[in-house]
């Protein structure tokens, strides 16, 4: 299998793109759908070794352009996790947060955690996953007093952006240990709670480690068409199966048969909406693109807070950009990405979080979903400088 890369330079070529990708129903990593496709911008595609023959002279043939980013996938994979088989099962105080994690991994140290940090982590579940997984969360924050505001935070709503849960288990890492020496952690976790959902799409996570590394959606079973899985971030009640999702079950952005058709997104939803008074900023975190997206992602439109939120997220990527000079680019959804449908960002919002940010982490299409491991600490070690930022941005008063 490759991976390739195509920019459609006429409309001529974003059609005859467009028509083949979903003819051939490729894995399009970048959009996230076929309908997507604009000129003048990257598409990526994943091919498998058997379409590569008849794909490529396709291409050739229509005399379209495209560059070879992954050659060869299987090897990349292994690439990325090297050294797995043989890593030693180190006890959790030695847990290692700069390589990937298994479901069950994450969830012994979200235990462990639990155990060990009493005074400053309270664990608990929203419910239960399609497959009956329990979907936890981290509740981070000093017990200082009764009523705080708080800040929502969710990794892995799609399975394969495997980056997304490592980046809630450094950040959990980095409040526990920074918390005594680090002026602003100690305000965030004095004047705020933070709830940390490491792995938003449970059963997808593990099956993208069990099965299909590429796996995107949930794993909810379609009896009519025989295709798993709803895309979470297309699921909720907000615009629901408008423009960017589909109503294939076999899609990608497939839309479920109804709003909240997810027991995951019915259950967050659920916790969020309880708690909508207290939280103030909802955090989602995705990959790959770096961007900082804020809502709307449904329509070209401008929110109200407007000056607010788009001074934070300027705040938020010069931050980032401090750390490494790694750029992103940040704005709407719908104008910076594409236009999509009930994705979680906009009904956090719509459900009166005024903070409502997705992140698009490392990288620009190098490495796509595979990004290695040794760029889990620069990753987490910038996103950390903005979410930060974010948070700080959040206790001060903004007109």
């Amino acid at each position: 299998d490759k991976v390739i890369r195509v920019v459609p330079e006429s409309e001529r070529e974003t059609q005859i793109l467009r028509a083949a990708f979903n003819r051939l129903k490729v894995d399009l990593w970048q959009p996230s759908s076929p309908l997507h496709i604009v000129q003048g911008a990257a598409a990526d595609v994943r091919i498998p070794q058997n379409a590569t023959r008849s794909l490529l002279p396709f291409l050739q043939q229509a005399n379209i352009q495209y560059t070879i980013l992954i050659s060869d996938l299987q090897q990349a994979i292994e690439n990325q996790t090297a050294g797995r088989s043989h890593r030693s099962r180190r006890s959790l105080p030695g847990y290692n947060y700069e390589v990937y994690h298994s479901l069950e991994e994450i969830e012994d140290w979200m235990h462990y955690l639990n155990r060990t940090y009493s005074d400053l982590v309270h664990m608990f579940s929203v419910g239960k996953s399609y497959e009956g997984r329990p979907l936890y969360v981290l509740k981070l924050g000093k017990r200082s007093r009764p009523y705080k505001k708080a800040v929502w935070i969710d990794c892995g709503i799609h399975a394969r952006e495997w980056i997304g849960p490592a980046f809630c288990q450094w950040f959990v890492k980095e409040a526990l240990q920074t918390y005594q020496t680090d002026p602003d952690m100690r305000k965030m976790l004095t004047q705020l709670y933070f709830y940390i959902m490491p792995v938003f799409n449970v059963d997808g996570y593990h099956f993208s480690w069990t099965n299909d590394r590429f796996w995107r959606k949930t794993r909810s079973k379609n009896m009519r068409f025989h295709c798993h899985g709803v895309d979470a971030n297309r699921n909720w009640k907000v615009k629901w199966c408008d423009e960017g999702a589909s109503l294939h079950p076999c899609d990608d952005t497939y839309c479920g048969p109804f709003p909240e058709s997810e027991p995951e997104v019915k259950a967050v939803a659920h916790f969020l909406r309880k708690h909508r008074k207290q939280i103030k900023a909802y955090l989602s975190f995705h990959a790959y693109a770096q961007m900082l997206l804020y809502p709307y992602s449904y329509k070209y439109a401008t929110i109200p807070n407007f000056n607010c939120v788009e001074s934070a997220a300027y705040n938020a990527v010069n931050a980032l950009q401090s750390a490494y000079g790694v750029r992103y680019r940040y704005g709407p959804a719908s104008s910076t990405l594409y236009v999509s449908s009930g994705s979680s960002m906009d009904w956090a919002y719509k459900n009166g979080i005024p903070y409502a940010f997705a992140f698009e982490l490392r990288d620009t299409g190098h490495f796509g979903f595979l990004l290695p491991e040794m760029l889990i600490k620069p990753t987490c070690t910038e996103t950390m400088l903005a979410v930060k930022n974010i948070t700080l941005h959040l206790l001060k008063k903004c007109h």
